[in-house]
């Protein structure tokens, strides 16, 4: 039960946050390989992003990827926080009956790397479905997928089955850190607010307090390897599947600070803390409640 709530809680958050991802991943995406001033700037910030695309693709391209968005979160952040809940649940996050940093973190990196793996072929579609645009505003290499299972069905055909999995070395060390400061920052949050004694011990603004802090520690250690990422992701691949751009993680990496600086690394991080922001606070938020009803 815990993984399916875990689940429910993230597809909740994600309908609010979607259109942000998408706005996230294409302003990554700009100027990839390329020196600042040296491309032309489709996307100036998030708000600019926004409307860019609403202008350009219409109002509904908000919401490309929705599906596999949905899909994403319901399996990697079932495993991820459904595994936390009962490493939690087992008392392995304290010390003492007190939160631990130090295992809150471990049990979070833990629970993300299952996570991530398993999820990896439907964020690689999400990924494709988002960056596709109208060639005056398209950043990144441009698939043509015609949906979800289309482009599941296109890649395992091309590639087979390892293709689906292609880019996963930078997955799990995305979803490894962000979970591991989301969900220790939170638990330590969360038993500071109620030390704190500002709310009734049920509250659910205990949870959104603890959410608000989680989401600015998240948004600053998560944002580089977000970056990484969604590039090793979208980049083309050859015939025998792979990538054209980079070799791997630390290849790109490399080619994208010596190219972009380390400045590079953190595009689109306006954009970043609007998705991941509001998205962490939601799932938390939606995941705490939900837990709290079922066992009553």
């Amino acid at each position: 039960m815990d993984f399916l709530l875990s689940g429910v809680a993230a597809c909740g958050a994600c309908l609010f946050t979607n259109p942000l991802e998408v706005v996230k991943t294409r302003m990554q995406l700009q100027g990839e390989m390329k020196a600042p001033g040296s491309y032309p700037m489709h996307y100036r910030n998030v708000f600019h992003a926004t409307y860019t695309i609403c202008k350009t693709d219409g109002l509904l391209a908000l919401q490309k990827g929705l599906l596999p968005g949905l899909l994403y979160q319901f399996c990697m952040n079932g495993v991820r926080l459904g595994s936390y809940s009962m490493l939690e649940t087992a008392g392995y996050t304290r010390t003492d009956g007190r939160v631990s940093a130090v295992k809150s973190t471990a049990a979070g990196a833990l629970a993300g790397v299952g996570g991530a793996f398993i999820a990896s072929p439907v964020y690689l579609v999400k990924t494709h479905l988002q960056a596709q645009s109208t060639s005056t505003i398209a950043v990144g290499h441009q698939y043509r997928h015609e949906g979800m299972l289309h482009a599941l069905i296109t890649i395992y055909r091309r590639h087979g089955i390892i293709g689906l999995w292609r880019g996963s070395s930078s997955a799990v060390p995305r979803v490894m850190v962000g979970s591991a400061i989301q969900l220790s920052t939170f638990s330590k949050a969360k038993q500071f607010t109620c030390d704190l004694q500002v709310f009734k011990p049920d509250s659910w603004l205990i949870s959104l307090t603890a959410g608000l802090v989680s989401s600015v520690f998240v948004v600053l250690a998560m944002t580089p390897f977000d970056v990484i990422s969604t590039r090793l992701y979208n980049q083309p691949v050859d015939q025998q599947g792979k990538g054209l751009f980079y070799k791997g993680y630390l290849d790109c990496f490399t080619k994208s600070v010596r190219k972009e600086g380390l400045i590079g690394l953190y595009k689109g991080t306006g954009a970043s803390y609007f998705r991941l922001g509001p998205h962490t606070i939601l799932s938390l938020l939606f995941w705490d409640e939900l837990r709290k009803f079922y066992w009553k």
